[in-house]
């Protein structure tokens, strides 16, 4: 069944905050649409009025670019009530009907809701990849051995009876599975918070970005860093941490000596140096007071550049994001440096959104 629209995967419980971005983002570039959602069902799709715009839906925006989506898909087709006998063949009957939006696809990706209810599915996914594949390639669907620089084919399964056929473009999509980057936790950190920053870390910055904002022998703030999960991370990159909060900061991090601990509030802290290269932030507070604080730093050029969370309410989570950030923005373009700001809400974020504004002036202070 012909069915144009985008599909995001989300966070189980954030359906309505990304089918509010998906509105608001499409709408704005003209790719006028409604969304549909069920609550905890971890995906939302976006149904485009005119069809013939899917191509363009499809590259209009990278999944990094947004704010809760894990990954976006432009569906070409769904099917419902799948018989169990031959799944591979009623997909194929399906392609069938389709028309092919590019001569070859690079490779395919069989995939589930991030939820309770779409685990069950995983081991049928990953069994049913391989005779798909098979059948894709005879069917001259897909390249004869995998090809990451071409546009990728995802079968979403909603469940064993429904599935939504679609692709995503190699340089608008996330390389993971789900759109999940799953993280190792380090056994010698002090905290799970730690993967909430490395996320960023890798998942936020490019690589010319993590050179120039975490280099070895730099000064960081860490406001709020008790236990030291965030300290973890910088400190394991070589940077001098100023850990900023009332409580303890674990003793291995305190032997390092690269860490200095201050008792006393993130709000009324400054740097000893009068800068420091990174700021970063995961306190317990009010997205607007964050929001503000961290713009203070930036402004007065105590941070060069700065990584923070931004804790969410219960509602209004995406207008809430987009104020806070307005916020910051306002602020930062009245100044003569150039900023890459960027939001997520990350796999191992939970009731939060991760930002990092990476100063990208010449003549950095």
């Amino acid at each position: 069944m012909s069915n144009k629209s985008v599909l995001a995967y989300c966070r189980p419980g954030y359906e309505n905050d990304t089918a509010n971005e998906m509105t608001t983002r499409y709408g704005e570039v003209g790719l006028y649409g409604y969304p549909v959602s069920k609550k905890n069902s971890g995906f939302v799709l976006y149904h485009i009025y005119d069809e013939g715009q899917l191509s363009q839906a499809a590259s209009q925006f990278a999944v990094k670019e947004t704010v809760f989506p894990r990954q976006l898909i432009a569906v070409l087709a769904s099917l419902e009530d799948i018989e169990k006998e031959d799944r591979v063949g009623q997909v194929l009957e399906c392609l069938k009907d389709i028309e092919k939006p590019f001569s070859l696809f690079g490779a395919i990706d069989v995939e589930y809701p991030d939820t309770e209810d779409g685990k069950t599915l995983a081991k049928f996914c990953k069994k049913f990849t391989v005779p798909l594949r098979q059948a894709l390639r005879k069917a001259g669907w897909l390249t004869a051995k995998e090809n990451t620089g071409k546009a990728k084919l995802h079968i979403f399964f909603e469940s064993f009876e429904t599935c939504y056929i679609g692709y995503s473009l190699p340089t608008h999509a996330s390389k993971d599975h789900l759109g999940i980057c799953r993280l190792k936790f380090p056994i010698d950190a002090p905290s799970r918070s730690t993967l909430k920053l490395e996320d960023a870390l890798v998942n936020m910055l490019s690589a010319e970005q993590q050179q120039k904002v975490l280099r070895t022998g730099g000064r960081a703030v860490d406001l709020g860093a008790c236990p030291g999960g965030w300290t973890y991370q910088l400190v394991k990159r070589g940077m001098y941490v100023e850990a900023i909060d009332n409580g303890l900061v674990a003793d291995t991090l305190m032997q390092t000596g690269l860490v200095e601990h201050h008792a006393v509030d993130g709000f009324t802290y400054k740097p000893q140096f009068g800068r420091v290269d990174l700021l970063v932030c995961d306190m317990i507070e009010q997205p607007d007071r964050v929001a503000k604080l961290m713009g203070d730093w930036l402004v007065k050029h105590w941070a060069t550049h700065a990584i923070f969370n931004l804790k969410l309410p219960m509602k209004r989570r995406f207008e809430t994001v987009e104020e806070a950030v307005a916020l910051i923005k306002t602020r930062l373009n009245a100044l003569e440096d150039g900023f890459s700001v960027k939001v997520r809400h990350l796999y191992h974020d939970r009731d939060e959104v991760t930002v990092t504004i990476v100063r990208t002036s010449k003549d950095e202070v």
